[in-house]
């Protein structure tokens, strides 16, 4: 394990965690935008609840292996996160009766985004807790190198 290896997961769960609380917060700016996309018919339709997809920055078996083995010549690699990549949630958009807004249909529904402001705060939450205990491990690891640095005067 390398000298830096630690720092490097802390800082791979800051970037993953930030881009989870950016695309919260997408989500929550278009909770009512009834136009936001065109579907492969042509027409309008709401804003689709996104969200991130993670997996290990490292996934591959040949890696584990040697890593276990203590074959590689190389250090480990880092085992942090990454955002593989930004789905949309399938769920169906919400049907509201409002039957003078532009975007109603001939029975006077509007559909809307299936975005939950609750869920995205929730998610948001989460995600900045996330990014806080990672702030902790990367100053905790800081601190533990600065010290190894102090003994060795």
């Amino acid at each position: 394990m390398g000298i830096f290896d630690a720092m490097n997961t802390s800082a791979s769960g800051l970037t993953a965690q930030r881009l989870r609380m950016d695309v919260a917060s997408s989500n929550v700016a278009n909770a009512n935008s009834t136009r936001a996309e065109i579907n492969e018919e042509g027409e309008s339709e709401p804003y689709r609840r996104k969200m991130v997809v993670f997996e290990p920055e490292d996934k591959s078996f040949k890696s584990h292996l040697e890593n276990a083995s203590r074959l590689s010549t190389q250090s480990e690699s880092s085992q942090g996160v990454k955002a593989s990549k930004i789905a949309e949630d399938e769920t169906p958009f919400k049907q509201v009766f409002y039957p003078d807004h532009p975007d109603a249909n001939s029975e006077g529904y509007v559909q809307t985004p299936n975005v939950d402001p609750l869920q995205e705060m929730v998610d948001m939450m989460s995600a900045t807790r996330s990014y806080e205990a990672n702030v902790t491990s990367l100053n905790a690891s800081k601190s533990m190198l600065m010290k190894a640095l102090e003994i060795g005067r």
